[in-house]
């Protein structure tokens, strides 16, 4: 198999674009040929081996799998990240939350210590420990395979969290930890289970509900719980970072004014969607 057959069996499933986007991607990670060497036709000189593997992983790309859990890595701020199944993908727009976490920092003078709520993959902790080195970064999630997974990553890129298994909807605000943060960065879950028609395929059948969806009828259901605890664990002046569904733009920014949090502002993403949100204790 070489680069254009590839392409154009994935064109069974994914636009014309798409197809060629991934079938370089697959050749570039697994292969160690960048577009040059495949116009030079070095695709068509792979070993037996190598063949049988991108057979294999072409049958995975045409089932929809998404490409990063195929492959095992996705990239996030410049930096390779391990993924696997049970972890959610790493996001573009996410990539900004990052940079909003850092802008409030630079605020903030030097010196910080940062919580990830949900840390998944670890993408945002180790970017910020590994951007911003006088930082002390905590990460808490649910699932003990992300975590895993994130330590890995936290590994992979020399920067030391410190992680934890948390649930923040069940964490008793009583023994949160008392203003031991300046800022609190979170990208929960938040996109509701209407929106589910609207959704990719690969995205419904592959990636973890528990990191993508909540009810509809308590969509700031993880919003209310890490805002609690920022009533006690952020330090006087700190920020909450938040990733939000734009449908919920309204609700949160009240909701967060009448638990008395300050200078709540909205930024729109790179798709000009609002897609951040940030607050002060």
């Amino acid at each position: 198999m070489n680069y254009n057959e590839l392409w154009r069996q994935l064109a069974q499933v994914y636009e014309t674009g798409e197809a060629k986007a991934i079938a370089r991607m697959v050749y570039e990670e697994r292969c160690g040929l960048n577009f040059s060497d495949i116009l030079l036709g070095k695709d068509t000189h792979l070993s037996e081996h190598m063949q049988e593997d991108l057979k294999k992983i072409a049958q995975r790309l045409l089932r929809n799998e998404p490409v990063q859990y195929v492959l095992g890595e996705a990239e996030f701020c410049g930096r390779r990240f391990y993924v696997e199944p049970g972890v959610l993908i790493p996001r573009p727009e996410t990539e900004e939350l990052c940079a909003l976490a850092e802008k409030q920092r630079r605020e903030g003078g030097s010196g910080c210590t940062i919580l990830d709520i949900g840390t998944g993959s670890g993408c945002i902790a180790v970017t910020l420990a590994a951007d911003m080195p006088d930082t002390q970064v905590t990460a808490w999630d649910v699932s003990e395979k992300a975590l895993a997974v994130a330590q890995k990553n936290a590994k992979r890129h020399g920067v030391t969290i410190h992680f934890q298994q948390v649930d923040i909807l069940t964490i008793a605000h009583e023994g949160s930890p008392q203003a031991a943060f300046d800022i609190i960065v979170s990208n929960p879950p938040y996109i509701l289970n209407k929106e589910r028609e609207n959704m990719e395929k690969n995205v419904l059948e592959y990636e973890p509900d528990i990191a993508l969806f909540v009810p509809d009828e308590n969509p700031l259901c993880f919003y209310r719980a890490i805002a609690s605890l920022g009533t006690t664990a952020l330090k006087a002046g700190g920020s909450l970072c938040f990733e939000i569904n734009p449908l919920c733009v309204k609700a949160l920014s009240e909701m967060l004014s009448t638990m008395s949090y300050r200078d709540i502002n909205v930024y729109k993403d790179q798709y000009g969607r609002q897609r951040l949100l940030s607050a002060k204790r």
